[in-house]
């Protein structure tokens, strides 16, 4: 009988479970405008809808599974839904004095090996490429790993989906290669770039983090003075 000695295993892993996401939850980065919560139709809606109608706001959703809504009731309709889907679980981007300006969701919730997904990202044109949006970012990643107790956080795209991909190796996601013919959607085959985080990288990106949001990395007009990537402590291309 051979000896199981010999066969190389992983590292033994403490068994307790992370803990689910909950709608319920609030969080707020200290001195900015940015606030994440739970995703409510009555708040949300009619503020949302004149930032993501399909008139003017198509291009946001080229790669979200959803088509542009057309009306208010339908994107109503479409966030009724996601407000009561526990897995995602979807959550309001918000800022003091603007309102929301987008959504995002933890997704594929796997508490007993502690792995979940930040997906269904839906940054407005009013988020995009600010650094509040870094600032959203950092939340969620806080949340799930420090909060939560999570040990890996993924990140998956449309291959072809540049801005994405691009994001999250800004944001610290490693690449872990391409799934070939993953999925369908909208009629379309999707290739899907596979990302993540771990826990045990997680004090080094936080730390970049935080000095790259830190009042002295920018001037007197806003303006970064040094990237999110000079901070980090790797920059993998995918």
């Amino acid at each position: 009988m051979p000896d199981a000695s010999m066969q190389p295993v992983g590292a033994t892993v403490a068994a307790h479970p992370a803990i689910r996401p909950s709608s319920q939850t609030v969080l707020r980065y200290p001195g900015s405008a940015v606030t994440i919560r739970g995703m409510s139709v009555e708040k949300d809606a009619e503020n949302l809808f004149a930032l993501v109608d399909a008139q003017h706001n198509a291009s946001i959703w080229t790669y979200m599974f959803d088509n542009p809504p057309e009306t208010l009731a339908e994107l109503q309709q479409m966030m009724t839904t996601k407000a009561q889907s526990t897995d995602p679980v979807f959550y309001t981007i918000d800022l003091d004095g603007v309102g929301p300006v987008g959504w995002a969701s933890l997704m594929r919730i796997d508490e007993k090996a502690r792995v979940v997904e930040l997906g269904h990202i839906l940054l407005t044109k009013r988020l995009q490429r600010t650094t509040d949006s870094t600032r959203v970012m950092y939340l969620f990643l806080n949340h799930a790993f420090e909060d939560l107790g999570y040990r890996r956080v993924e990140w998956k795209c449309d291959s072809l989906n540049a801005p994405s991909r691009s994001a999250a190796q800004r944001l610290g996601f490693q690449y872990e290669g391409t799934f070939r013919q993953h999925m369908i959607y909208k009629g379309r085959s999707r290739d899907t770039a596979w990302f993540s985080i771990l826990d045990g990288e997680w004090p080094a990106q936080k730390a970049a983090f935080d000095k790259y949001l830190s009042a002295e990395n920018f001037d007197g007009e806003g303006k970064q003075i040094k990237s999110l990537a000079h901070f980090s402590s790797h920059r993998v291309k995918a």
